[in-house]
């Protein structure tokens, strides 16, 4: 069984993660986003993924995510996501042996930019970069599955974040 530690922060859009050596677009949808689990479709580069996670413990939770044909994952997105995708640009920061992936979020998510890191075990303890802002890892607004169905642009930004 797949156990993914996560943590998750928003980030300085002004930070020197923007000249990550590597990039790539992504574009994933949702087909269920309620208990027990989200499903997910994701074009990541020139590569298809359907990901299967459970609902949250803290910062872990069960993961399971397998290649699929790109021509399928894009047909998937297209036919059965409809209503539920985002779109983004994500970063690869590598800082000591942890990889950051820094998304900067396009369409209805703009303006909004989080950094993620995968921890070995919870109380993994890691260097923060300068870049990072605050810790959101807790905050159910910030997942990507909610973001696909109440975008960053449309909450009132009088609310903590």
């Amino acid at each position: 069984m797949a156990i993914e530690i996560e943590r998750r922060f928003l980030v300085d859009p002004m930070g020197d993660w923007r000249h990550a050596s590597r990039r790539e677009t992504c574009r994933q949808g949702y087909i269920q986003t309620s208990a027990p689990c989200s499903m997910r479709v994701r074009l990541l580069g020139n590569r298809g993924f359907i990901t299967l996670k459970t609902k949250r413990e803290g910062i872990a939770r069960e993961e399971f995510e397998y290649s699929i044909p790109f021509e399928e994952a894009e047909y998937m997105l297209d036919h059965f996501c409809q209503q539920a995708q985002i779109s983004k640009t994500r970063h690869y920061v590598t800082r000591g042996d942890l990889t950051w992936e820094v998304d900067v979020f396009e369409g209805a998510n703009q303006g909004l930019i989080l950094a993620e890191v995968e921890l070995k075990e919870p109380n993994q303890k890691i260097h923060l970069p300068e870049w990072v802002l605050e810790e959101v890892s807790g905050d159910r607004r910030y997942f990507n599955a909610l973001l696909a169905l109440h975008p960053f642009r449309e909450w009132s930004h009088t609310d903590p974040a």
